[in-house]
């Protein structure tokens, strides 16, 4: 009987597809992130088949090692897979798999919501009432900005990033511009959306800077202290992709001195740090990473992992396999 380990609680969905295959499921009675020896200790001498493992689970060579040569597979429950040494997965041939896909609605969704959010200082204004200090309308409390009409910029054309512009388009009667290392000229037609050659471009123009790239050598810091002062001091940075990609102390400086009006955040680049300054600023919007989470999205995530092992273990090519590039 085919024996899997989890790392931490999962939606019920994932575990009942393994289990009715008739695989023996052990899952981590602590529902937190591990620390590696409690991983090594987990995994050591168990003889687990496969591994299900989550983007808070840095998955090395000795993570691989200890768990056994009859391994066949470590399914990660996330889109992205910076977590997971793709060379020492590769060297030892077991095969790394992701979700793609099942969660691009729900991000594109809480993007907008965030995007809404710090636009029209919902949360501010959500303290302010808490507060007390709520004493009737008044023609200048609390102005925001419209969505509407406005350019949006898109880093990153992917499956996200494309459904973000969509929204935008469709709903919002808003310009797109876009970069992304793909022109995509098919998606311009149809939706009026201009492409960029360069980052710092969409920077300039953009009314809403919305980023979607995975994190790579290439994309880490992306948006630095030079980068923020080529974008509108009227603008809102929104990001829902990966923490490093935005330099957090860099942002701080740019919120608390006006170089940009405000941003809204999904992930954190030391989670589950914050950098210094960051809770302080009023005109920050931030969320413990949560852009997939909704009951649907998550339980289609633990599926579609679930499916990743099963094909590997019977045999098959995974359906979403990763490989290193």
């Amino acid at each position: 009987m085919p024996k899997i380990f989890i790392t931490r609680r999962i939606p019920e969905a994932g575990i009942q597809k393994l289990q009715a295959k008739g695989y023996e499921v052990v899952i981590s009675p602590e529902d937190r992130v591990l620390r590696k020896e409690e991983v090594l200790e987990a995994l050591q001498g168990q003889n687990y088949d496969a591994v299900l493992c989550l983007l808070t689970d840095k998955i090395d060579g000795d993570i691989l090692d200890a768990a056994g040569k009859q391994c066949k597979i470590f399914a990660n429950l996330a889109v992205g897979f910076d977590n997971v040494d793709l060379k020492a997965a590769e060297e030892r041939r077991i095969a790394i798999t992701n979700t793609p896909g099942v969660l691009t609605n729900t991000v594109a969704e809480h993007t907008f919501a965030l995007m809404l959010a710090i636009a029209h200082r919902v949360c501010e204004a959500d303290r302010f009432t808490r507060g007390g200090h709520y004493e009737g309308w008044a023609p200048m409390l609390l102005l925001g900005n419209d969505l509407s009409g406005k350019t949006i910029g898109i880093v990153g054309l992917g499956r996200i990033g494309s459904r973000v512009a969509y929204h935008a388009v469709k709903g919002f009667d808003a310009k797109v511009i876009y970069y992304d290392v793909a022109r995509n000229e098919e998606f311009e037609k149809e939706y009026g959306a201009i492409y960029k050659a360069n980052v710092e471009d969409v920077l300039h123009e953009a009314d809403f800077v919305s980023i979607h790239v995975p994190l790579l050598d290439s994309t880490r810091h992306l948006m630095n202290a030079e980068r923020f002062r080529m974008m509108k001091p009227t603008a809102y940075l929104v990001n829902t992709s990966r923490g490093p990609i935005v330099d957090e102390a860099a942002l701080v400086k740019a919120l608390k001195s006006g170089v940009i009006r405000g941003a809204a955040l999904d992930v954190f680049e030391n989670e589950p740090a914050l950098a210094s300054g960051l809770v302080e600023c009023e005109n920050v919007i931030l969320t413990p990473h949560i852009a997939s989470a909704t009951e649907e999205t998550r339980s289609a995530m633990a599926e579609l992992a679930a499916d990743n092992i099963i094909a590997a273990l019977e045999g098959q090519a995974p359906p979403n396999l990763v490989k290193k590039k």
